[in-house]
């Protein structure tokens, strides 16, 4: 079941919901859980996930694995 974020047009809420389907159904029945508008918008969601950084690597210091020897052959 995805999560979706959604915005009220008429008090500004930002709520998420969770909807068995994505249909144009399923979002009509959606409800602002403040003011119980029916007129809410889906919204783009945040990223879920991060990118690793090599932050906490010393500068210098070999990676395990293939980098650390020159990588596959």
């Amino acid at each position: 079941m995805p999560l979706y974020d959604f915005r009220c047009q008429d008090c500004s809420k930002t709520f998420e919901a969770l909807l068995a389907s994505s249909s144009q159904a399923a979002l009509d029945e959606v409800r602002c859980p403040k003011c119980g508008s029916s007129k809410v918008v889906k919204t783009i969601s945040a990223s879920s996930y991060r990118l690793a950084t090599s932050s906490s690597t010393p500068i210098g210091k070999p990676l395990g694995g293939c980098a650390s020897r020159g990588g596959f052959s």
